[in-house]
């Protein structure tokens, strides 16, 4: 019987090595997860993970039967990035409320993450949807409601409450924080790659429409005073919606100049011949 023990980072980089190191898939060996790898919190109490990885015996029969592999090891489960979720949440939080967060009810969300990934029945929307809950609760939101809606690899989050401008935040950058963090946690137990789209109140086509109205203002401005006219900075998509409102005058031509996150867009009049 072949047999090794091998340590790694996470229990699945050891299982690669392992598989590696022995020339074999997962299918033909079993796993015993010695100790599991711990990423820590804010840098304290990490650990790396070790396994024990078993060649299995393959019995034949002295018939002509086709020889029968000793059942399949458990699946090791890949480990969810606490460290990443935390901090970010930590830092969201920070930046719309002045009260201290509860470390712990994020953490407890993480975990019962953790423990469903082992059941293949799992449903990551569902999994989303309450790490949004536990979101909004540090925020002293109550009354959160969240309607989704799932098209191909795309999933909406529509998202409603009286305290929805927290949720929202100075145009809009607390809600696209919480459209990051959302995905990130989404695609830990999704079968496929999803992308998401949060919104609150209808917030992104309102959005879209006053940023419509701003481009043909700014685009008059540029042309009445002749000269070129910057937008403050904003994000590349809401760049797009006033590039596209603007393409089909010929008397303004629209760019974008800066880096990001201060990257802008600029309105200049076309010179004549």
């Amino acid at each position: 019987m072949k047999q090794l023990t091998q340590i790694g980072a996470t229990t699945q980089e050891a299982i690669s090595l392992a598989l590696q190191k022995l020339g074999k898939t997962r299918e033909q060996v079993d796993v015993e997860v010695l100790q599991e790898g711990k990423k820590g919190f804010l840098g304290f109490g990490a650990r790396s993970a070790e396994v024990r990885v078993t060649v299995k015996e393959v019995q034949v029969r002295p018939t002509t039967e086709m020889p029968i592999v000793a059942e399949q090891g458990e699946a090791a489960t890949e480990q969810l990035n606490e460290q990443k979720v935390v901090d970010d949440v930590e830092k969201l939080i920070s930046q719309v409320s002045e009260q201290p967060m509860d470390i712990e009810a994020i953490q407890q969300v993480v975990t019962e993450v953790k423990k469903e990934e082992e059941d293949h029945s799992i449903n990551p929307i569902e999994e989303a949807k309450a790490y949004l809950v536990c979101i909004a609760e540090q925020l002293d939101i109550q009354d959160l409601n969240i309607e989704t809606k799932r098209e191909g690899k795309y999933v909406l989050f529509q998202l409603n409450s009286e305290k929805a401008a927290l949720l929202i935040g100075k145009r809009g950058q607390t809600l696209n924080s919480l459209q990051q963090l959302t995905q990130l946690v989404l695609n830990k137990t999704a079968k496929q790659f999803l992308m998401v789209k949060l919104d609150v109140e209808n917030y992104r086509e309102r959005r879209q429409v006053a940023l419509e109205q701003l481009a043909d203002r700014m685009a008059d401005k540029a042309l009445r005073l002749n000269q070129r006219v910057a937008f403050e900075p904003m994000q590349s998509y809401e760049r797009k919606i006033i590039h596209n409102q603007l393409a089909n005058r010929l008397d303004i031509e629209t760019y974008s100049e800066g880096t990001e996150p201060n990257r802008y867009l600029v309105i200049e009049p076309v010179k004549k011949a």
